[in-house]
């Protein structure tokens, strides 16, 4: 399709991720529908809102078909929160920013050294008891950098001090561990298929881990950088003690350090695998048969810049779409991508908000109609 081309039998698919901070991946479609249909009023517009495995993760697979499960946990700070995740059939979508994730903070507040992943631990039970056989695990936008201890703990693991009391809650608690116990955890994973879901893929530990690369996105300061990489570290020395050698194997596995260590977790006491996780939910959010009906995909999410080459969901979808020899452009709020780097991630064109309004401010605040008015903007160029 080219630019200024009008296509009788065109089909949209709107696969965008959320813009953080202002719209969800729902809204982004619904809004990028409407400025479509303002030019071409009866194309044929399919929405799919989709995610990496970060926030957002449960309710794009709920907008595919999933039914919504709600439930009290235990939040990043150990009071109770209202948290879900999706389940269709046997399969379940956990996403732990719903149970340990940075939006369940009050503004302004962090807690770098003791939140907690116990309520993610919670999630992944009920996911358990309400018959998943098949669990997506979507791990991103954590409050947390506790090595996924917290959420073990709630399945049965015991971590506990010299004395032999359990130890506090976070990485920081991590420090006065002595002893691990994995031997109590729910025995349902073993007959369970646990799918890690991330984009990141870094180590546990080191210059790359979580503590180093995003514990500051969690309010740490480099001394709590230090603390938190110190305390993981002794925890896996501990969990080597307790378990042998996979448990220093792990922590250098790629997604360990996924959400603040959640992945470790996972990896060394669920026997999680992992995947990319846009491929992943793609799979499960059904995105190869809607794909198939697409003669144009329009995707994005808040910010397209250098991360969202290395594994976000807009360079997963123009991937996918690329292979299968369909158009894909973008929409987003900000962007700081060359037209070169956009083409090779098999992006042809990408329209920001900025170009309509430069005042960033008001472009988070004014979204909705901003996203409109560009998708307006976009079928003018693609669909007439």
């Amino acid at each position: 399709m080219t630019d200024g081309a009008v296509t009788e039998a065109a089909h949209v698919l709107v696969a965008a991720d959320k813009f953080k901070g202002s719209l969800t991946a729902v809204q982004v479609a619904e809004r990028v529908t409407a400025g479509i249909r303002h030019v071409v009023p009866d194309v044929r517009v399919e929405a799919l809102p989709v995610a990496d495995g970060g926030d957002g993760t449960v309710a794009a697979a709920v907008a595919a078909g999933f039914e919504r499960r709600e439930l009290r946990v235990t939040g990043p700070l150990g009071e109770p929160v209202t948290a879900a995740f999706a389940l269709r059939g046997t399969t379940a979508v956990v996403e732990m920013a719903e149970a340990s994730g940075l939006q369940l903070l009050p503004e302004g507040v962090f807690a770098p050294l003791t939140a907690t992943t116990h309520g993610s631990g919670e999630l992944l039970r009920a996911a358990l008891d309400a018959g998943a056989r098949t669990i997506v695990f979507g791990v991103g936008g954590s409050a947390t950098t506790d090595g996924g201890a917290g959420m073990l703990a709630a399945l049965g693991a015991r971590f506990l001090d010299g004395d032999g009391e359990p130890v506090g809650p976070g990485g920081g608690g991590l420090r006065d561990l002595a002893t691990a116990d994995l031997s109590g955890l729910d025995p349902r994973f073993a007959d369970v298929d646990l799918v890690l879901a991330s984009d990141v893929d870094n180590p546990l530990t080191g210059p790359k881990g979580a503590p180093a690369v995003f514990a500051p996105q969690k309010g740490a300061t480099e001394r709590d950088v230090e603390v938190l990489d110190a305390a993981l570290t002794h925890y896996v020395a501990v969990l080597e003690e307790a378990i042998g050698p996979r448990a220093a194997e792990a922590a250098a596995s790629p997604g360990a350090g996924g959400a603040g260590g959640i992945g470790y977790g996972a990896l060394v006491g669920l026997g999680a695998s992992f995947r990319p996780g846009i491929e992943l939910m793609l799979d499960i959010l059904g995105f190869t048969d809607a794909l198939g009906r697409a003669t144009l995909v329009i995707t994005g999410e808040g910010s397209l810049d250098e991360q969202t080459l290395h594994g976000k969901a807009p360079a997963g979808v123009a991937a996918a779409a690329r292979a299968a020899d369909v158009d894909v452009v973008a929409v987003c709020g900000r962007l700081a991508l060359p037209p070169e780097a956009l083409g090779r991630a098999g992006i042809r064109r990408a329209y920001a908000l900025t170009d309509l309004e430069p005042d960033t401010a008001r472009c988070i605040a004014e979204a909705g109609p901003l996203l409109e008015r560009l998708a307006s903007r976009l079928a003018e160029d693609f669909l007439r």
